[in-house]
């Protein structure tokens, strides 16, 4: 078993006002050659959005987006027709493929918008672009994941083109969960979002992460009430 920690304090940090962003890896203004990606996973930003601002027309193109509002929400439109809200309990994927535009605005005039967008790179380069959000606020059970993505979109839920899959859930203190990694060359990166919870040793507290690969299984032991994201991502 491998791991490696990410803590909270060597993220980049960027405050332009109406944008907070928080860098896991290297992003826009911030770069670190030693935070380029972990595996498939190449962006994982953790903004705090002003009320009425946002991201504005920009293209994309061959990566996996995935965004995931955790408080208020997100009004998106892009060229591909889609327009609507993604609020906190919701998830957007959003295949860019040969070339997409969208954007991306607080949905709220006052309070605040805190999202993670997470971009990963293809399996397939040059798909055709696609859309699609689903609403998971009656999924969370507490001290159980929730799968959120999955590379299988026979299952009906939102899928990606690549073999990842996303996880989400909230546990009680002295919970153990043994997770088992996907697919044989995978990893998984454990994004604490509260809490405090231990995984081979290492405490993470709240917007510390962890990466862990070479192993089938690990096990992520929570010190006190916390939310955690798993991201399992192949690591070649």
């Amino acid at each position: 078993m491998k791991t490696i920690f990410y803590p909270e304090n060597d993220r980049g940090k960027n405050d332009i006002g109406w944008l907070k962003a928080n860098f896991s890896f290297s992003f826009g203004p911030y770069y670190n050659p030693e935070l380029m990606s972990f595996g498939a996973l190449r962006v994982l930003n953790d903004d705090v959005i002003a009320g009425g601002k946002g991201f504005g027309l920009h293209p994309h193109d061959n990566m996996e987006i995935v965004t995931i509002p955790l408080e208020g929400g997100l009004e998106h439109q892009d060229n591909m027709g889609n327009k609507g809200v993604i609020n906190a309990g919701d998830v957007q994927v959003m295949s860019a493929g040969t070339g997409v535009y969208h954007s991306e605005y607080n949905a709220s005039a006052t309070d605040a918008a805190k999202t993670l967008q997470i971009w990963l790179f293809p399996k397939e380069r040059n798909v055709t672009p696609r859309y699609d959000q689903k609403s998971f606020k009656n999924e969370f059970v507490t001290n159980s994941l929730t799968t959120l993505v999955s590379p299988n979109r026979e299952e009906g839920g939102l899928w990606l083109h690549q073999d990842a899959t996303f996880s989400m859930g909230s546990f009680d203190a002295g919970q153990l969960l043994n997770y088992t990694i996907k697919m044989p060359g995978n990893g998984a990166y454990v994004f604490l979002l509260d809490g405090v919870a231990k995984i081979n040793g290492t405490t993470l507290n709240k917007r510390d992460a962890v990466g862990v690969y070479d192993i089938s299984s690990f096990t992520i032991e929570t010190e006190e009430f916390s939310r955690y994201l798993i991201i399992d991502v192949p690591m070649s």
